[in-house]
């Protein structure tokens, strides 16, 4: 190509540097990561993936509201963002660049307060723009500004608050093996974001099944939480349909509709099924009733990121939760493997992008602290992104028993790693989950120290399971 066939160039030197479009731009700008690269469209050197970074600095935020990555004609999501955005929100940003968006959300002018009422004016391309020129540290300071408060049976999001999904997944969905790793999880003070787990038979009978166990569960002991079968959303309006105790529903979303077409919904479904989980009124504190997971790659391995990166599809994600006024969104940042995020590194940057993005966007961010057996990771790169997002004011992370899931083969963080984090950074679970640990005798103290015995109301319970074993 000649100079004049590039949208962008900058010049260092005696050398030229060009980018197509803008989304050649925000590709080549992106920190290295596998996925990219698999694309075809990363930086070719770590010089012009520099100067990308630099002219990407230089581009006005309008120019997302019109320069449009996706057309509006071809992909309901852009539809969404643009047809959505709300102007209003946007005019205190509107004069600045992507660089001096950075500068600005550093700046001590950029409270919480403030950063709640830009939201609406903040598209996703904006987001995955400004995070690609930012350090891991800005990621984290800025994250940790972004308040976003969630509430079904308890709390979630509140500053100097740390919630877990208790995942109790079982490679035959045994329900004493199911049970067993419940309580498990509910003696290391886990679940208050959610019980949550992945069948490994995927149907509406077996959902409604494991929906009834974990609902009796959270009912006999009066656990102040919810419960989630992730299934596909279909499913779980048919089990709505049939009367299943549906606390949450849940679908995996990405950034583009052609990824969605390709996991069977549209945003129509969506919200099919939002409106049949807030009918059946099972909040006690709030009415928020949809749980998203994502992750970067998914796009493109769809074949249905457009030319896009990954990063900024997996931020188009995040309108598509926005949307939905979620209880609980997680990047389940490393599980699709080091195809696309090759390394320790790699997965550390992308949990940060994704949390900071998200939170940005006004989403209750948490993160499946994760990695495949195949990728270049382990549990020490686990162990310092999960404390990076700590610091950031992450939502949730995951609790499995012994970090390791026997049904997805993968990876994540321990009932165990919960606690480090809460104990070393003074973080509690969420308020109403809080009061009944020490109420059921879980909690010894304010000190989030654990009864060194069963409580007595679990001990029943625990004998039933060992004799049934």
């Amino acid at each position: 190509m000649t100079k004049t066939q590039y949208q962008f160039h900058h010049t260092m030197g005696e050398r030229t540097f060009g980018f197509k479009n803008l989304a050649d731009l925000m590709a080549k700008a992106t920190p290295a990561r596998s996925g990219d690269r698999l694309a075809g469209v990363a930086a070719d050197t770590a010089e012009e993936r520099a100067v990308a970074q630099m002219t990407l600095a230089d581009v006005p935020l309008k120019q997302f509201l019109e320069d449009l990555l996706i057309p509006y004609e071809d992909d309901e999501i852009t539809r969404m963002i643009i047809d959505d955005h709300d102007k209003i929100a946007f005019a205190p940003i509107s004069h600045l660049t992507v660089g001096g968006f950075r500068d600005w959300l550093l700046s001590d002018l950029a409270t919480p307060s403030v950063l709640q009422s830009i939201r609406p004016g903040v598209t996703p391309e904006m987001a995955a723009a400004v995070s690609k020129i930012m350090r891991n540290q800005d990621l984290i300071l800025v994250a940790k500004k972004c308040h976003v408060k969630t509430a079904f049976r308890n709390t979630i999001g509140l500053p100097g608050h740390l919630s877990t999904r208790l995942q109790p997944n079982h490679p035959t969905d045994d329900l004493t093996g199911i049970a067993a790793s419940i309580l498990d999880g509910l003696m290391y003070a886990n679940g208050d974001a959610v019980i949550g787990i992945n069948p490994a038979t995927d149907n509406v009978a077996q959902a409604c099944r494991l929906m009834k166990m974990m609902d009796e569960v959270i009912q006999h002991y009066e656990i102040p939480t919810q419960s989630c079968v992730l299934t596909h959303v279909t499913n779980t309006i048919e089990c709505i349909e049939q009367g299943a105790p549906v606390d949450l529903v849940f679908q995996s979303i990405g950034g583009t509709q052609a990824t969605n077409d390709s996991f069977g919904f549209n945003l129509a479904t969506l919200a099919e099924a939002q409106a049949a989980a807030l009918s059946l009124n099972r909040g006690t504190v709030g009415n928020n009733v949809m749980y998203f997971e994502t992750g970067q790659g998914s796009s493109l391995s769809a074949n249905a990121h457009h030319n896009v990166d990954q990063q900024t599809c997996e931020a188009r994600a995040y309108a598509v939760a926005r949307k939905f006024d979620p209880l609980l969104v997680n990047t389940v940042v490393g599980f699709i493997g080091p195809e696309y995020l090759f390394n320790g590194k790699e997965i550390t940057r992308a949990g940060l992008e994704d949390h900071f993005c998200a939170k940005l966007l006004g989403l209750p961010m948490g993160c499946d602290v994760c990695y495949t057996n195949h990728a270049q990771a382990d549990q020490n790169d686990m162990d310092n992104l999960m404390t990076l997002l700590a610091v950031a004011g992450c939502t949730f992370i995951m609790g499995i028993p012994g970090s390791d899931d026997i049904m997805l083969n993968y990876q994540t963080t321990s009932f165990h790693d919960a606690m480090y984090v809460r104990q070393a950074l003074g973080l509690a679970p969420s308020p109403e989950f809080d009061r009944w640990l020490k109420q059921a005798q879980i909690l010894s103290d304010d000190q989030f120290t654990l009864n060194h015995k069963i409580p007595r109301a679990f001990e029943h319970s625990l004998n039933r399971l060992l004799g049934d074993n």
